[in-house]
């Protein structure tokens, strides 16, 4: 009994020991991050466990399975400052790879990437094979655990969904801070205002102004059918929120700028961090922001 008591003793401060080394390397916001070793990361099974009988209740993107539906990385990681070929499946309900998809904002599936500390944002669309394997030459900028979102809508279903997977790029990973929610922003030369505010639990009206060397922006061009495209990610878990565009282009009423609206739906207070893509002159520029919703 003595011996058995020790024994319980001693695991118990392993445990200690190894909650304290958690806290700690959390608390210093740098560490090293280590390229896959084979197969899938442990805490996707976990993801796809906690799904089952709440999906609907969850915000995008914090599963790897939904509704029998299932993200599949072909590739297991990324290569900070390199090119990767990036390759990946959606698995089926009755196991098969998914081959066909109803468009939505005129794509079959958008890929979203971005680093867990909601730094190196990219929106891109990839290639489906005939296979139903989907591919793109991919580049994250830095190391670091990153976040990649599949928004697709199998053909059949009536609505999308949102999928998403942690990928490692190797080497030695620091914390960005969250930067401090600001009104204006700028990108590439435009500047970029933003009017309403976040509430949880609603649907909160925003809206983006465009301007270029202090004129507003009236040429604004489609891009993914509308005069832009908002993504909101939720700082900490990044969950990935439903944004509604304000009409579109040819609807004899949305007119392409200065103005962008959008109907952002956040389910916690707390902080997010805001992604817009707009057209102009050709080119896709990307303008972001930090919004707190007031809430719970």
């Amino acid at each position: 009994m003595a011996i058995l008591t020790r024994l319980g003793a001693y695991a118990l401060s392993l445990v200690i020991v190894f909650a304290a080394a958690v806290g700690l390397g959390k608390m210093t916001g740098s560490y090293a991050v280590t390229a896959p070793t084979g197969g899938h990361p442990a805490h996707e099974a976990a993801e796809a466990g906690h799904s089952g009988g709440h999906s609907a209740e969850l915000p995008g993107g914090l599963q790897t399975s939904q509704d029998g539906y299932r993200l599949k990385p072909v590739t297991t990681g990324l290569a900070a400052g390199a090119v990767t070929d990036f390759a990946f499946q959606i698995i089926g309900p009755d196991g098969a790879t998914v081959t066909r998809y109803t468009p939505t904002h005129e794509r079959n599936l958008h890929l979203i990437v971005v680093r867990r500390d909601l730094a190196g944002f990219q929106h891109v669309h990839p290639t489906l094979g005939g296979d139903g394997t989907w591919r793109i030459p991919l580049t994250v900028p830095a190391p670091g655990q990153y976040r990649v979102f599949t928004d697709f809508q199998p053909a059949g279903r009536a609505r999308p969904m949102t999928l998403g997977v942690d990928l490692p790029a190797a080497g030695n990973y620091s914390a960005t801070p969250l930067p401090a929610p600001v009104r204006t922003t700028t990108v590439d030369g435009y500047t970029v205002e933003l009017a309403g505010d976040l509430a949880a639990g609603s649907s909160s009206r925003v809206t983006l102004r465009v301007s270029r060397d202090g004129k507003a922006v009236t040429d604004l061009q489609p891009y993914l059918g509308a005069y832009g495209h908002l993504v909101a990610l939720r700082d900490g878990d990044l969950a990935y929120l439903h944004v509604h565009p304000d009409g579109g282009p040819g609807d004899g009423r949305t007119v392409p700028g200065p103005d962008v609206t959008f109907y952002a739906e956040v389910p916690s207070g707390g902080a997010y961090r805001l992604y817009l893509d707009f057209q102009h002159a050709g080119r896709v520029h990307t303008a972001e922001f930090t919004a707190v919703a007031a809430g719970n």
